[in-house]
């Protein structure tokens, strides 16, 4: 088997050349209009917009930073001004039900007019209420009624005296009240003369007491009648005297909202509950009751603007930034009067639902599902196609206490949730209702194709980033570092990556440090400057780990051989940021079961795609070595000085082939790393971050030194994954350090150990000088001891059974 040779430096990282026609800087391209490389997830989008039918709400779904909502917000613009303005939304007071406010839809604008026209009636039926109450006819007109009322009471009372005093009893008034008394001379008869009196006359003068008495109580029981009377005289004179004072105001109101029916019902309403109640001012009871609650009586006659969209142009587009329960749905407001909570209509608030009213509601939806309640009433609402104003504990049926109600709004509304995949999947696994109501996804991609054509395009796209933040031009040599920067960002060499929000970020920090430097034009350095700078603030962990490595603390080798030992590569990342690094790991073999212990696993710390690693390379020794025998080894794996989390499968070929090494006691060139994962036939496949190890442990034996002997071990399937930074790239170039392809386990057995694989001939014997020759020698040799002993344990039952007979 020949061995595969190194990557030439051109093949580990794919240059930018900027040969684009036509321009210098940024300032020579125009704005790209929409998105770039994001048609399925734009058509996904017209599709739900444009469609009307119940049901098909849009999920935008992908990674953050790529454009999700900027795409979304510029499509939503385009339909939202093809679409008509939507009405405005008010409450008005229900006269006959007052905690159940009405809804009253306006055309846009017409709302905000009503509300002001009221604000002004109410301000002005104060004074026209004071004012024709105050009037001379009025208050002559009232004067005479309570006259006529007093003549009245006073008509009958001395009428009645004058009747009881004819027949010997006298009718008193005294401060408790009226009392009758006998008369002797036309003069009330004293207590003493009264007791002198004979028994007889005593007892005919009681009779007439009590006579004139139960007259006098009858009296007196038709004066409150008369009261009555006498209220609704007033009233009814309040009224007649108010009624030109609110026919006036009300008129141009009238005249304004003639072809509005809704309008006009509710001006008669004001009008009639105006009449009605005016005249408690006139009341006979105490003022300072009247007083009080005539500031509430004046609110009752408020418009509450719900929703105003005279500033309004085609459909609202709502973003709802913050989406409790409250702010989604509306809710009511309390404010505290004399140590009592008291609500009324208007201290109802809208929700961004009521806004959204007629077009569409833009939610992030990993915001949305952490608040209590908001994602259910968010269903509610949409089910039902109308927004119900109430406290979460009412919508739960948590609570009796009696709330306001006020009419739902029936709401034609599109929402649009935002969010990563996972979630996206996670809801359509778990949450029935979801697909019912969310059957747009629209799927945003994390990276595109790079072509020439593509690359231009992708050019204009960070010309556009720039002049959006208003940064310096860029030059084609910072274009093209811009370029290559995408296909690292996207793990791929013939890729772009559309994270927009990383590579803005990018943009900013060349601007900063072009303008640090005084220089008009972002260029390479300035690029190159930006992502070391980056590199540089997170990267205080990684300087800390190559420390340790370098101090002796951590164990690493990169020079000499060592069996059953091999640098392995790993990833960290911490705040967005990764970086790789070497991991020393080692591998036991002896006389076993034929089982493969994952010391990770086993102490749970080994997550279960790597855990599967480990069982895949089980099945290889199995398959490769024991066809034809049992597998009598037990081997132990384990990542050394590892006290975290270890997951995935990328280690999985460094772990096969530190196993071999062990097994066929053939040492390992530890001046090489090891990346990749492999399969139960040997194969080996692509793995991720594989710019980051390499550069990690290329680190590492620079600041030992390079000898032009170290390296790393990729799959053959990562090599278009190459984008590696200009430092690895140009000590490849020099030959001090080497990136090595392997397709297969033999191959990278082979260039670590110096020995060959070994392939079987037509008779499938082995080359005697090969791993894999030592390998099938070892087991075989296990095997026979395994077999030996299970045969010297069989004996020994059967000795001891012949020495008890």
């Amino acid at each position: 088997m020949a061995r595969p040779g190194p990557l030439s430096a051109e093949n580990l990282c794919r240059r930018c050349m900027p040969d684009w026609p036509d321009f210098e800087t940024t300032d020579d391209l125009v704005d790209l209009p929409g998105g770039l490389g994001q048609a399925r997830a734009e058509q996904a989008l017209r599709f739900g917009l444009a469609i009307g039918q119940p049901g098909y709400h849009l999920f935008v779904l992908g990674e953050a930073g790529t454009g999700r909502h900027a795409v979304a917000l510029r499509l939503l613009r385009e339909f939202a001004e093809r679409r008509e303005v939507p009405p405005d939304l008010c409450y008005l007071n229900d006269f006959d039900n007052p905690h159940r406010p009405r809804l009253l839809k306006l055309p846009a604008g017409r709302g905000a007019a009503l509300h002001a026209q009221m604000q002004t009636f109410i301000a002005d039926l104060g004074p026209a209420i004071e004012a024709a109450l105050e009037a001379d006819t009025h208050r002559d007109r009232v004067d005479s009624l309570l006259q006529a009322h007093k003549s009245r009471e006073e008509k009958a009372l001395r009428e009645l005296g004058e009747a009881c005093s004819a027949d010997g009893v006298s009718l008193l008034q005294t401060p408790e009240g009226f009392v009758f008394a006998p008369t002797a001379n036309g003069e009330a008869m004293s207590p003493d003369a009264f007791e002198a009196l004979p028994p007889a006359e005593r007892a005919a003068i009681e009779g007439k007491v009590s006579a004139w008495s139960e007259k006098l109580a009858d009296l007196l029981d038709d004066f409150p009648g008369w009261r009555t009377a006498l209220r609704e005289s007033v009233k009814r004179a309040a009224r007649d005297a108010l009624a030109p004072a609110v026919t006036h105001l009300i008129r141009p109101m009238r005249e304004t909202y003639a072809e509005l029916p809704e309008v006009l019902r509710f001006l008669d309403a004001v009008a009639q509950d105006v009449l009605e109640n005016a005249a408690e001012q006139e009341s006979l009871e105490d003022e300072d009751e009247a007083g009080e609650d005539g500031g509430q009586r004046f609110h009752r006659y408020q418009v509450k603007l719900l929703v105003d969209h005279s500033s309004t142009h085609g459909a609202p587009i709502v973003y709802e930034d913050n989406p409790v329960f409250g702010n989604l749905i509306g809710r009511v407001e309390f404010i505290a009067q004399m140590g009592v909570l008291i609500t009324h209509f208007n201290l109802i608030r809208a929700g961004a639902l009521h806004r959204a009213c007629g077009g569409y509601l833009v939610v992030d939806a990993d915001r949305l599902l952490t608040q209590p309640f908001a994602w259910e009433g968010l269903k509610r609402a949409l089910r039902a196609r109308e927004v119900r104003i109430e406290p979460p504990a009412e919508a739960q049926g948590w609570t009796n206490v009696q709330m306001l109600e006020p009419e739902p709004v029936p709401c034609d509304v599109k929402v649009i949730l935002i969010g990563d995949r996972e979630l996206f999947y996670l809801l359509t696994e778990n949450d029935p209702d979801f697909p019912d109501l969310f059957k747009v996804a629209a799927d945003f991609d994390d990276d595109m194709l790079r072509t020439d054509t593509l690359t231009l395009q992708y050019v204009r796209l960070l010309a556009t980033l720039a002049r959006a933040s208003n940064l310096l031009p860029v030059n084609r040599e910072g274009l093209a570092r811009m370029v290559e920067e995408g296909a690292r960002l996207a793990e791929d060499a013939g890729r772009l990556s559309l994270q927009t929000r990383h590579l803005a970020d990018l943009l900013r920090e060349a601007d900063y440090h072009a303008r640090q430097s005084g220089v008009p034009v972002v260029g390479a350095p300035q690029i190159d400057g930006a992502i070391a700078a980056r590199a540089r603030r997170f990267g205080r962990y990684s300087e800390r780990v190559l420390e340790s490595m370098l101090d002796g603390t951590t164990l690493i080798s990169t020079d000499g051989t060592r069996c059953g030992q091999v640098n392995g590569l790993v990833i960290v990342e911490i705040a967005g940021e990764q970086f790789g690094h070497p991991v020393r790991i080692t591998a036991t073999a002896r006389l076993g079961e034929g089982d493969v212990v994952d010391i990770e696993r086993e102490t749970e710390l080994g997550g279960a795609i790597h855990s599967k690693g480990v069982l895949i390379l089980s099945a290889f020794l199995a398959a490769r070595y024991a066809r034809h025998q049992p597998l009598s080894l037990a081997a132990s794996l384990v990542f050394e000085q590892s006290y975290g989390p270890v997951e995935g499968d990328s280690a999985s070929l460094a772990e096969l082939c530190c196993l071999l090494s062990a097994l066929a006691q053939v040492p390992i060139r530890q001046c090489f790393a090891v990346t990749g994962s492999v399969n139960q036939f040997g194969e080996v496949q692509a793995i991720g971050r594989v710019n980051e190890k390499i550069e990690g442990f290329f680190q590492l034996c620079r600041a030992r030194g390079l000898t032009g002997e170290q390296g790393v071990l990729i799959p053959a399937a990562s090599v278009k994954q190459l984008m590696l930074r200009e430092e690895v790239v140009e000590a490849a170039r020099a030959g001090r350090f080497h990136v090595f392809p392997v397709a297969n386990v033999d191959e990278a057995i082979t260039l670590l150990t110096g020995m060959e694989a070994g392939i079987p001939d037509a008779k499938g014997i082995l080359p005697r000088e090969s791993v894999n020759h030592r390998v099938a020698e070892a087991l075989a040799v296990m095997t026979s001891a395994k077999h030996a002993a299970d045969q010297s344990g069989g004996r020994k039952p059967r000795h001891r059974r012949r020495e008890e007979d």
